[in-house]
């Protein structure tokens, strides 16, 4: 190896020291204001800048579209947005993860807006938001990531189908049936309808056409980097109906003061309905178990914090509190929304705080810029996002490495689209506990004869009354018959007996314990004598008998 000169070195190290100065520095070493790092929070500002106009532009067409499809007025999914923004957007939880209306809860607003009417919303949402606070504070949090993925994938999917069911009547500028079954059902009679209807296939058309620019756009890189998808779309649509005049339903807007109206006291009265108190819970669940999941992904897309599960969960509250006070929609955290945030370079919390100002500004400023929007238009924005809520891909998976999983996913997404996504959601629920069930009831019975006739049985695995038939008939059939010779279920002279040994059970619930207890004490006396190992959770006994442990003779 050569060796270095150490006048050499010391030049080195000279110019090193010289380099590690700051540029800026003053006679006594001080340095001056502008130092690196405030030209780091420059950096992140202006990145938190351009990330928040990006995140406004896709809120926009997003959240007018969940308000027509929630059958409320265009104005109060822009607040929503706006709460989402100002207020959950400045409390500690999450930092890059936006919040606003959001697809997954479309059709739980729309059923509850119908049957207990738009002037109860407020007292939903603003209960549920409380709630919502209550669960944080009692740091439940955590909790929530304990749901089966596969019920929450069959949940967005139930939603994505019964969404899609319900923009396909809008696309053609018709009103939707009130039920998942019966949009399915009404399928013909719309197709039908829109042949012989020339203003509706124009509608048709300029539905499909946005759904094309949606799937397309992403391809041109350099456009979709400066103008999202779900906006260039709808303004492409809207350029085109209002260029060549075409006969397309339009959005109304009413005002944002006629359309915020804050709960009575009447609608406070309602919280005593038990089908009041059951959509509340529907809501605060839903939203909660979307956010939180929605936090989850959000968290691998970036480098930064992490997502404080419950302080996440009271901002999610605080701010449907305030939505339901203004009678808006609830809101949960958008995973759309997020994820263009992070990919757009978002640094803080500022982006997300600064795309609520700029809805703020649009809906004060400009929202008769909504009265040219076709509703076509937002309908084929939300069966884009309906189909994105479509888990193909994972169903393929499950099927191959978790069947069980896909089988609750797809009961799950059956049993909304047939009654509704509350009662959907809890047949899933039980049917992911009832699969969990079984898979940990796992048994086992070994036999092996001695020599003496001994019949020597062995239970492995966790015993509870899911398995309790099984276990049986494979105790029965280890029994000596007569005139076996000791050998089980042949002849006619009696056995020697059987050794029942539980020691290798990790669990067994009291089903089991009686019904062993009780097999034990029947072929004791008939066929021999029959003795058991210790167990987990084994009957008392007083070291002689059935269960005293003790071989058989």
């Amino acid at each position: 190896m050569d060796k270095i000169p150490l006048s050499h070195a010391r030049k080195v190290l000279a110019r090193t020291k010289l380099r590690s100065n700051p540029p800026h520095s003053s006679a006594n070493g001080r340095r001056r204001p502008e130092g690196p790092g405030r030209s780091g929070l420059g950096r992140d500002l202006r990145a938190d800048v351009t990330a928040s106009l990006v995140v406004f532009l896709i809120a926009v067409p997003l959240s007018v579209g969940i308000a027509v499809a929630s059958g409320v007025p265009v104005e109060l999914g822009l607040v929503t947005g706006v709460v989402g923004g100002l207020l959950t957007g400045l409390l500690p939880g999450s930092s890059l993860q936006v919040s606003g209306p959001a697809a997954g809860l479309t059709v739980l607003v729309y059923e509850a807006v119908r049957e207990f009417g738009p002037t109860a919303l407020g007292v939903l949402v603003l209960t549920a938001g409380l709630l919502q606070i209550a669960m944080g504070l009692l740091r439940l949090g955590r909790w929530f990531r304990a749901i089966s993925v596969a019920v929450v994938q069959g949940m967005l999917a139930g939603i994505g189908l019964v969404l899609m069911a319900g923009q396909v009547y809008a696309m053609a500028d018709m009103r939707p049936p009130a039920s998942g079954p019966e949009k399915l059902t009404g399928l013909p009679d719309l197709i039908i309808d829109t042949l012989i209807s020339t203003d509706a296939l124009t509608a048709a058309a300029v539905g499909t056409a946005t759904i094309a620019v949606l799937v397309l756009w992403p391809r041109w890189r350099r456009g979709a980097q400066f103008v999202p998808a779900p906006l260039a779309a709808v303004a492409l649509a809207t350029g085109v109906v209002a260029g060549l005049s075409l006969p397309v339903a339009r959005i109304e807007v009413n005002g944002l003061l006629d359309a915020v109206r804050p709960p009575g006291s009447a609608d406070f009265a309602r919280l005593g309905e038990m089908s009041v108190l059951g959509t509340v819970l529907a809501f605060a669940l839903i939203a909660s178990a979307e956010t939180l999941f929605s936090a989850a992904a959000v968290d691998r897309l970036h480098e930064g914090p992490r997502t404080d599960y419950n302080k996440e969960l009271i901002a999610q509250g605080a701010g449907n509190t305030v939505c339901g006070a203004l009678g808006a929609l609830p809101m949960t955290a958008v995973i759309v929304r997020s994820a263009a945030n992070v990919s757009a370079g978002a640094k803080t919390k500022a982006s997300r705080v600064l795309h609520g100002v700029w809805l703020l500004v649009f809906v004060a400023l400009v929202p008769w810029a909504l009265e040219v929007i076709p509703v076509a238009a937002l309908a084929g924005v939300l069966m884009h996002a309906g189909w994105k809520l479509l888990p193909f891909r994972d169903v393929v998976r499950l099927w191959h490495e978790h069947r069980g999983e896909a089988v609750v996913l797809v009961v799950t997404t059956g049993a909304i689209v047939a009654t509704n996504l509350f009662e959907g959601v809890v047949i899933g629920l039980l049917m992911a506990v009832a699969k969990a069930a079984w898979e940990t009831s796992h048994v086992h019975v070994e036999t092996r004869t001695a020599e003496d006739g001994t019949v020597h049985v062995r239970v492995l695995g966790n015993a509870n009354f899911l398995r309790l038939p099984k276990i049986l008939d494979e105790l029965e059939a280890t029994l000596p018959r007569p005139g076996s010779g000791g050998e089980p279920g042949r002849g006619e002279e009696p056995g020697r007996g059987v050794e029942l040994d539980l020691s290798g059970l990790r669990h067994m619930d009291h089903a089991c314990r009686s019904a062993l207890t009780a097999w034990a004490e029947r072929n004791a006396g008939a066929r021999g004598p029959v003795a058991t190992g210790h167990g987990p959770c084994s009957p008392p006994h007083a070291g002689s008998g059935p269960w005293s442990g003790q071989p058989a003779p």
